[in-house]
């Protein structure tokens, strides 16, 4: 247990660092309670305001739930808040038990396939809820705790206003036809990765809370780790609404903002790129297939759906050997396809096969640099004897210039 309250404590110390990273906009939808279905549960949050990191929200890929964070008051309230979640839901507490340690300042939103979900403390919230007969409710919740049981599909959407927001005022509308359109798209049989990428596309847009963030696919244990989130402190995540990657439709070809704005067509083949916004490109990387988890450590935008594909690929072909998933990435760094890093070690692949899941940390280049510099098949003493036999022919040439210039000059005076 005192391990566990360690490693715990870790995850979160970036909330005594980073200032105010509370998320305006959360929600957990859940369309298959069985577990089952890998779409069948997700989660996410975004917020106008700076400092999105990925640690306004923890997801157990063991319990297959999350804790996602947010509310007006202190860093530390919120991070007790979040401890006492943990511990409730590790000790066996229900949803509705975990979510009720949140006091009036802050905000709790807890769910899972399982755990059903709630969210307690101070909050402004709709509870969508499929009945036994199919029909879909949507109740407006303030403050307290609000619950979707054990069992059930529906979902829990929460969404206020930065201050500071060009849209300030639009959270009241915008949380109720949002709410509105996730019951219908759970009636109509879409999957809960499928309506998390349309809540962010739909939230962003129209209310302003739009930067990363991310989000998470509960049931399969897929997130969007840093994709969207501020590379600097102090900083603002990812616009969900705005291009994030082009995308050659025949190669896999791709290019994050903005050096994206500099292509039109795929430098392979010629093949007209396509546009994906951060909400497409959210729900590519949670959507899950059944195939390897793939999560990619860049700190260059639009890089990470290319290297999954890769790595999948590999994977697929030659299983989870980090040689093998080493050599393909690295042939996809010399062909063009990753732009902007440099090759990749062993050592900077994290495989967990028991998990069907791979972890892949990409190291940008220095200076400017588009490709890794040439690995020549030469040794380094040979490159210096050739340096140095080419210097004794250099100055072999500068003297027999200056001797026939010389003889010249002799024959000139005769």
């Amino acid at each position: 247990m005192k391990k566990k309250m360690l490693l715990l404590l870790i995850s979160l110390m970036f909330f005594l660092v980073i200032g105010n990273v509370a998320a305006t906009m959360n929600v957990i939808i859940i369309t298959d309670p069985t577990g089952k279905d890998p779409n069948g549960a997700a989660a996410g949050s975004m917020s106008y305001a700076k400092n999105m990191f990925q640690s306004t929200f923890l997801m157990s890929k063991l319990h297959k739930s999350a804790i996602l964070s947010g509310g007006e008051g202190s860093e530390n309230l919120r991070l007790n808040s979040i401890v006492n979640a943990v511990i409730t839901l590790d000790r066996g507490g229900t949803s509705a038990q975990a979510a009720s340690v949140a006091s009036s300042e802050d905000r709790i939103l807890v769910g899972g396939p399982n755990i059903g979900i709630a969210v307690g403390g101070s909050f402004e919230a709709y509870v969508i809820e499929m009945e036994d007969n199919g029909d879909i409710s949507v109740t407006l919740h303030s403050g307290g705790l609000a619950t979707l049981p054990p069992g059930k599909k529906g979902a829990i959407i929460h969404l206020r206003n930065s201050v500071g927001n060009p849209l300030y005022g639009t959270a009241t509308k915008v949380r109720e036809e949002t709410a509105l359109n996730i019951g219908k798209m759970i009636r109509d049989g879409y999957s809960a990765t499928d309506i998390v990428s349309a809540v962010f596309k739909e939230v962003s847009i129209d209310s302003g809370e739009e930067h990363g963030g991310g989000a998470l696919n509960l049931i399969a244990g897929i997130t969007t780790g840093d994709m969207f989130t501020p590379t600097e402190l102090d900083g603002y995540g990812f616009p969900m609404s705005q291009p994030y990657t082009k995308v050659c439709p025949h190669c896999g070809w791709s290019v994050g903002y903005p050096a994206a704005m500099s292509y039109t067509t795929c430098p392979n083949d010629g093949t007209h790129l396509n546009t994906i916004y951060g909400y497409e490109a959210l729900k590519n990387a949670i959507v899950s297939d059944n195939s390897t988890s793939v999560t990619v450590y860049s700190d260059i935008p639009g890089i990470s759906q290319t290297a999954a594909e890769i790595v999948k690929s590999s994977v697929k072909k030659n299983g989870y050997s980090v040689n093998s998933i080493t050599d393909s990435v690295n042939k996809g760094i010399k062909s063009g396809l990753l732009v902007g890093v440099d090759y990749v070690e062993p050592k900077d692949i994290n495989v967990r096969e028991d998990l069907r899941a791979v972890g892949v940390y990409l190291t940008p280049l220095s200076e400017y640099r588009t490709s890794p510099p040439w690995h020549l098949p030469l040794n380094p003493f040979i490159l210096t004897v050739i340096g140095n036999i080419q210097t004794v022919i250099g100055i072999i040439l500068i003297l027999l210039i200056v001797f026939r210039t010389m003889l010249i000059k002799s024959f000139q005076k005769r």
